[in-house]
């Protein structure tokens, strides 16, 4: 964390939060059914936490459920898990029937490549199931800041930015997945489309904790937080070759609730992909013990009620789910 920022806290005496959770964002799949090519035995793509071989099988609701125990689920917001690119309607068709089978998910981020000639049959197409309620597209280019300027984001590409248009026609958000140092694209697009809601993943990935890494980060999500149609996920905090822990986490959490406030911030598991760091209890005992400074209605916001707003997870199906 940057310098001067005390690593001391004194825990308020609150109860750690028991209501409802609605995970923001977690992942369901079988890698032996369908086709998820970053999943097959042999594939071994670049990865934030390092080796992946642990997650290349199939996780269902009830492996979720199982890893969360102890918890009280109430919703779950599915995201795209890289299926197939050429049958992106066939991943949503899967979950759907996941769904109706479990009782969970009960919201969907789908897959539509914006930037291809298809881009407006295949939003439609998801944007006609009920559970979807938003997309996404990993917008890739600079991989490190010393990048930025020399090239770009899809967000800047024209192309690209046809099929996002799109997107508020159909009613559904943007799920936006890239590091901290591409945000000002992200800015830009918020402006650009201020009626279409931008839902960033994993904390804008702050997977650099130096001094300087954690300053860059910080400075970008303040500007993206001035957005007023822009919401965040508080995930994907793992490190690569670190247990999660509350000591690692607790200043990217509070900077986040202080930047967005409770109301447009949410937390989530980012399950199963965030067991390669940490179990299922670490994550969200640790989420629970951060919070505990905030009130409860500011709990509640940040551990059901944004996630609920946004996505609109619905208790019907939550609720046989739980039967």
């Amino acid at each position: 964390m940057p310098k001067g920022v005390d690593t001391e806290y004194d825990m308020p005496d609150r109860p750690l939060w028991t209501g409802p959770i609605v995970d923001a964002h977690q992942h369901f799949w079988d890698p032996v059914a369908n086709n998820h090519p970053w999943l097959k035995p042999d594939s071994n793509i670049p990865f934030r936490y390092g080796d992946y071989s642990a997650i290349k099988r199939r996780y269902l609701p009830n492996d979720y459920l199982a890893d969360a125990a102890g918890h009280r689920i109430s919703e779950t917001v599915y995201v795209e898990t890289e299926w197939d690119p050429e049958a992106p309607i066939d991943e949503t068709r899967y979950i759907t029937s996941v769904s109706e089978c479990f009782g969970l998910p009960n919201a969907v981020v789908a897959q539509a490549w914006l930037d291809r000639s298809d881009a407006p049959s295949v939003i439609a197409g998801q944007a006609a199931f009920p559970l979807v309620r938003s997309v996404r597209h990993k917008p890739g280019g600079p991989a490190t800041p010393d990048a930025v300027g020399a090239e770009r984001t899809l967000m800047s590409h024209e192309g690209w930015r046809k099929g996002y248009a799109l997107l508020e026609r159909h009613g559904l958000h943007f799920d936006l997945q890239t590091p901290w140092w591409n945000l000002d694209e992200a800015v830009r697009l918020a402006r650009d489309f201020p009626r279409t809601l931008i839902v960033l993943n994993h904390a804008g990935l702050p997977s650099d904790r130096s001094q300087v890494g954690l300053a860059g980060w910080h400075a970008a999500m303040g500007r993206f937080a001035s957005e007023p149609n822009v919401r965040v996920k508080i995930s994907g905090l793992g490190q690569r070759g670190r247990r999660w822990s509350v000591e690692d986490n607790r200043w990217i959490v509070q900077e986040i609730i202080a930047m967005f406030g409770a109301g447009r911030a949410m937390f989530a598991s980012n399950f199963p992909v965030d067991s390669l760091c940490g179990t299922f209890d670490t994550i969200f005992s640790g989420f629970k013990q951060i919070a505990s400074q905030y009130s409860e209605s500011e709990q509640q916001s940040l551990f059901c009620e944004t996630a609920r707003n946004v996505y609109k997870t619905s208790m019907l199906q939550a609720s046989t789910a739980a039967q």
